[in-house]
């Protein structure tokens, strides 16, 4: 692991302490876990833009997916 100085102002530090705390656990391995969460966050959001550009290059065309509405049928 390398370690890594940031500047946060102290409000933020308080309720971080706080949450870790309460989950039992650091200030470094909360972060850690923020920061993580945060990246599948922002990948997500990457791929639905993604998939949104790529339905506008390419729309859905009138009974493209018709063969398969019976297998959208859940039933009972």
């Amino acid at each position: 692991m390398k370690t890594v100085q940031m500047t946060l102002d102290e409000n933020l530090v308080k309720a971080v302490d706080g949450a870790a705390k309460k989950l039992g656990t650091t200030r470094s391995a909360f972060t850690r876990e923020a920061l993580r969460s945060a990246l599948r966050e922002t990948r997500v959001r990457d791929l639905e833009l993604k998939h949104r550009e790529g339905y506008k290059r390419k729309p859905v065309k009138r009974g493209e997916f018709s063969d398969w509405e019976s297998e959208q049928i859940w039933g009972d």
